[in-house]
């Protein structure tokens, strides 16, 4: 197993959707199968947008069971709930003194709400709270707390990782070394995954399938899957076709190869195709959505692995926060 530490997160804001699932999650769990991983549940950070803490804790729960039942290495995963580690609350604390106001005015999340502010003609920090201007601290206190080495993310939160070695700099600069620099890690271009209208698969476009829908909803989202208008027995291009889109995301070479000869061929309408792309995805799954099933059935085993799992972590967060206190207050 490779030495070094990867740390990742995942906000419990519900189920994934396939396209999560191909882009982040399947990823990660490959990372997991020969690197030592922390991977915990961003309940702390999912508070500056939602105040529903029965909502909370039950999207806690479904992101813990997806992760183990989509198969991260539970050998080598520590896998815990952000706001069991005590220790994280008191090193965002401390970075916030060595974080310059203006790092914090260039967050992405801020600006974006800025910006929006500013084209309504409205207060220009309406609808922003200390969560969501602080939120780069804490995320940089996630990746610190635990020595990590690699982050994994999207092109869209490398700036995440940014932060946190910067932050991480500013307070070697004063203390002397005492953190890691982490790099980020930008997962390889897949391409789009398209949706059921063919835009990017996405929550706010309301196109998404989820990860581990029943069969019948499975099936019943795959039918919805807007096509055009050509015939069964006319040749089509599978490079634009959502249904092969998402079908060799899921397929072996040669499953995917004879699937794109049936598109270009002829002889196929998009019904049939839909139902090849329904037992592919069902079948691929299947072992999976029943451990989750099983999981969410027995939530006292979620919560058993997620006491545990944060039992280890705070191990390793307690010594860094010995380190940081003596370094800050002579502790």
């Amino acid at each position: 197993m490779d030495d070094k530490i990867v740390l990742t997160g995942i906000k419990p804001t519900g189920m994934p959707h396939i396209g999560n699932y191909i882009g982040a999650l399947k990823p990660l769990i490959d990372l997991s199968q020969n690197h030592k991983t922390f991977m915990f549940i961003a309940d702390l950070h999912a508070l500056n947008a939602m105040h529903d803490a029965k909502e909370i804790k039950q999207h806690t729960y479904e992101e813990a069971a997806l992760v183990i039942a989509a198969g991260m290495n539970m050998e080598n995963t520590i896998l815990f709930r952000q706001s069991d580690i005590n220790e994280i609350y008191q090193l965002t604390e401390f970075l916030m003194n060595v974080t310059p106001k203006g790092l914090m005015n260039r967050a992405h999340s801020y600006k974006a709400l800025v910006e929006k502010n500013t084209e309504s003609n409205i207060d220009v920090d309406s609808g922003v709270n200390m969560g969501l201007y602080t939120y780069p601290i804490l995320m940089a206190a996630d990746i610190l707390l635990y020595n990590s080495d690699i982050v994994p993310v999207g092109k869209d939160q490398k700036q995440h990782v940014e932060f946190a070695r910067d932050i991480a700099g500013y307070f070697n600069n004063i203390y002397g070394e005492t953190f890691k620099l982490p790099e980020p890690i930008i997962g390889e271009e897949i391409g789009l995954i398209p949706g059921l209208d063919g835009r990017k698969m996405s929550k706010s476009y309301d196109n998404t399938i989820p990860l581990f829908a029943p069969s019948n909803e499975l099936k019943k989202k795959i039918m919805r899957i807007i096509t055009d208008s050509k015939t069964p027995e006319e040749p089509k291009n599978p490079d634009e076709s959502t249904i092969f889109l998402l079908y060799k995301q899921f397929a072996s070479e040669s499953e995917t190869e004879e699937f794109r000869q049936m598109f270009l061929k002829g002889g196929m309408g998009y019904g049939t195709a839909k139902t090849m792309l329904f037992e592919k995805i069902d079948s691929a799954l299947s072992k999976q959505r029943a451990e989750y099933d099983r999981l969410m059935a027995n939530p006292n085993e979620i919560e058993e692995i997620l006491q545990r799992g944060a039992e280890q972590a705070r191990r390793i967060a307690n010594r860094t926060i010995a380190k940081v206190k003596k370094k800050m207050l002579g502790l």
